[in-house]
């Protein structure tokens, strides 16, 4: 039982892990992108969780914990941060490769305005629920800043990969906040979120789920695209963790 939450941390890593060695993926070549940018998107997810577990916004079911703690928070959540996001990338890059980094969507623009005009809309409703207000307004602020002002290539893509990875974060998710069990892995202060809830979701970790691998996704194709790496995927003198990172 005080594994339970180990256990779907390594549950969600070990295929993507596994499937980074297949000479039609070798993600593995990409490591150092990938771990820089999880390692540095981490941080200000870390220092929000932290937060809102100080003051009572959601908190952990000890039970399903092996009781170690970093930061204010058990170390499973700390890997929960490093474990999800490379499920993530891992299936970004898979599409990626296949579909082209020239990939693109006839209605791109459309699906920006009607993601920024859903959570501005809820924002400004529950303006008054934490939650809610720091998730609308984290990710309406990344949403322009790729959109109208850095103008990434891969957005369509994300939106694509996005698209195929709800059906995973439901079931993950889903463990996480109850689904199946007799209490959830991580509990919500239903006074801080507007009780829309997808199963035990509540609709809150949705946006928050898009905001944090959204800034995984723009880490990750930065860092490619500063070390030179092309079409062909081919890396230019990158030899440390450092060299992907110094600007």
């Amino acid at each position: 039982m005080k594994y339970t939450y180990l256990l779907i941390d390594v549950g969600a890593i070990a295929v993507p892990f596994l499937f980074s060695f297949h000479p039609k993926v070798q993600l593995y070549k990409k490591w150092l992108f990938v771990w820089a940018a999880i390692f540095l998107a981490a941080f200000p997810f870390v220092l929000w969780d932290s937060y809102f577990t100080e003051i009572g916004v959601w908190g952990f079911t000890e039970k399903y914990l092996i009781g170690t703690k970093l930061f204010g928070l058990p170390i499973e959540e700390l890997l929960f941060f490093v474990c999800i996001p490379y499920a993530c990338l891992f299936t970004y890059y898979c599409f990626r490769s296949l579909l082209g980094t020239d990939f693109r969507l006839s209605h791109e623009s459309k699906i920006t305005n009607i993601i920024l005009a859903v959570i501005l809309l809820l924002g400004a409703f529950f303006y008054d629920k934490l939650y809610t207000s720091w998730t609308a307004a984290g990710l309406t602020v990344f949403i322009l800043i790729m959109k109208y002002v850095l103008k990434p290539g891969w957005l369509s893509l994300f939106y694509y990969s996005h698209m195929f990875l709800l059906i995973p974060f439901i079931i993950v998710n889903g463990i996480l906040t109850g689904t199946g069990l007799d209490q959830p892995v991580v509990w919500y202060n239903d006074s801080e979120n507007m009780t829309m809830r997808i199963l035990t979701i509540p609709l809150e970790d949705i946006f928050y789920g898009m905001l944090m691998l959204m800034l995984n996704t723009f880490l990750f194709e930065f860092f490619m695209q500063k070390a030179g790496v092309g079409q062909q995927n081919e890396v230019i003198k990158i030899n440390s963790f450092w060299d992907v990172v110094r600007f």
